[in-house]
């Protein structure tokens, strides 16, 4: 979270790398990398720093989307990520307290959801519409509190099963977190 925070200060404070479509790309590519890197002893600190590259270019890749949001109130960032840790906070202690596995059939509804989002987002793109845009805020804040539940448990049921690759874990959980940062932002700056 720290390298993310620190590609976004390199955006928005120094302008050194700007955020845009070539930092978006580029974070994919990183994530691409590290899915394809194996996971063993000696590609460990390998994929730390492309996991790390990673983070950096998400950060850079959000700065835009906080310079907006500076422009409009900056303490929209500060509430956003408490709110984004709380939510975190809560939802991940209720996937670890709750039975096992009982959260795991939401895996399939999850998907499903975001294909409604991806939809919703390209109905809009010709609409236009407000109320559009606020259902796809909302359900998409929902939908990713169900991640986090579905993801913690998903990790949870790997590393019983002997997967330890903490690392690709930590993407899987950054992207969550990530993505309800966003979300939050988005209501915050829509209330303003």
């Amino acid at each position: 979270m720290f390298v993310a925070a620190a590609g976004s200060y390199v955006h928005v404070v120094t302008r050194l790398f700007q955020g845009g479509m070539l930092s978006v790309l580029a974070s994919l590519g990183m994530m691409f990398w590290l899915a394809m890197t194996p996971h063993n002893s000696e590609t460990e600190k390998k994929r730390l720093a492309i996991l790390a590259g990673f983070a950096f270019l998400t950060g850079v890749g959000l700065g835009p989307t906080l310079d907006f949001v500076i422009a409009v109130n900056p303490s929209i960032i500060v509430t956003a990520f408490m709110g984004t840790s709380v939510i975190f906070i809560c939802f991940t202690l209720s996937a670890l307290y709750a039975k096992r596995r009982s959260y795991l059939f939401l895996g399939g509804t999850l998907m499903s959801g975001l294909s409604l989002l991806f939809l919703m987002s390209v109905m809009n793109m010709f609409f236009g519409s407000v109320m559009l845009f606020k259902a796809h805020m909302y359900l998409g804040l929902l939908i990713m509190c169900g991640f986090v539940l579905f993801d913690t448990q998903l990790i949870i049921e790997k590393a019983e099963n002997g997967d330890k690759d903490y690392i690709w874990h930590c993407v899987d959980l950054f992207l969550d977190f990530i993505t309800i940062f966003r979300k939050l932002m988005e209501k915050k700056k829509e209330k303003k």
